[in-house]
């Protein structure tokens, strides 16, 4: 078994943010282009770490950043996260995942996702935690699982 990193498919160093991962900039008008760019780097066996840049877009109407954008920064996460934790490569969705919010996320600063894998199962599951957070200080938790699926045909099914 190798010791070189997992990563996910079509992963290439960032250019402007050495020592991390990404895919490159999202597709233009595509809901996951709405967080931003998602840097992503393993962080030892069974851990990674994943890096989204908060601005203006991501705020609520109280200045914090709003929820449904943590969450989906979260879940991108899992998926980011988890292979370069180790996760078997494959096509996976979402189960479940669970955020709390434990402080206001800011505009400004990094905000990076330290990812668990805790376990994977001969049935295709993956179970993953972590926790966010900004300049050292936590301000999310989180768990997820993941089911690994055939990919999905032309015709949607």
């Amino acid at each position: 078994m190798s010791d070189a990193p997992r990563l996910p498919t079509g992963a290439q160093p960032d250019p402007d943010n050495p020592d991390w991962f990404s895919w490159g900039d999202f597709p233009r008008g595509s809901f996951a282009s709405r967080t931003g760019r998602l840097l992503f780097r393993p962080d030892g066996p069974g851990r990674a770490v994943c890096r989204m840049f908060p601005d203006q877009s991501h705020l609520n109407m109280g200045g914090s950043i709003h929820g449904g954008a943590v969450m989906s920064f979260i879940d991108m996460s899992l998926f980011a996260g988890g292979r370069c934790a180790g996760m078997a490569e494959g096509h996976y969705v979402t189960l479940d995942c669970s955020t709390r919010f434990i402080a206001r996320g800011r505009v400004g600063l990094p905000l990076d996702a330290h990812v668990r894998l805790i376990r994977q199962t001969r049935g295709g599951l993956v179970f993953l935690a972590g926790h966010c957070e900004q300049d050292g200080s936590p301000c999310y938790d989180f768990t997820g699982t993941l089911k690994k699926v055939a990919i999905r045909e032309e015709n949607g099914r």
